[in-house]
């Protein structure tokens, strides 16, 4: 199963801009994130459509410049963060579901 094709089984998110990483815990370490860019990202989970990847517009054009295609999915309300305008990444997965 390819990286697209495992995105694309469920709801998926991608947004990109800063964020802060580090190691927490002296046990246990682990790597994780932090920042405004993840908290967008987890909220747009709970508005996302199963099978398509959802994006940001910073992450769309970004994407775009890089030679994907996106669709504008238009003004989305995403909780605790407002209205935002989202797009869909196309792949040749989008209608599998």
């Amino acid at each position: 199963m390819t990286i697209l094709s495992e995105a694309t089984s469920k709801i998926s998110t991608i947004s990109f801009y800063k964020v802060i990483a580090g190691v927490v815990g002296a046990q246990k370490p682990q790597y994780d994130i932090w920042g405004n860019t993840v908290n967008v990202a987890s909220r747009m989970d709970s508005c996302g459509v199963l099978g398509r990847i959802q994006a940001t517009d910073v992450t769309a054009t970004v994407l775009m410049n890089a030679g994907y295609q996106c669709e504008c999915r238009g003004p989305t309300y995403v909780k605790g963060k407002g209205t935002l305008t989202t797009y869909f990444v196309k792949t040749q997965f989008d209608n599998r579901y």
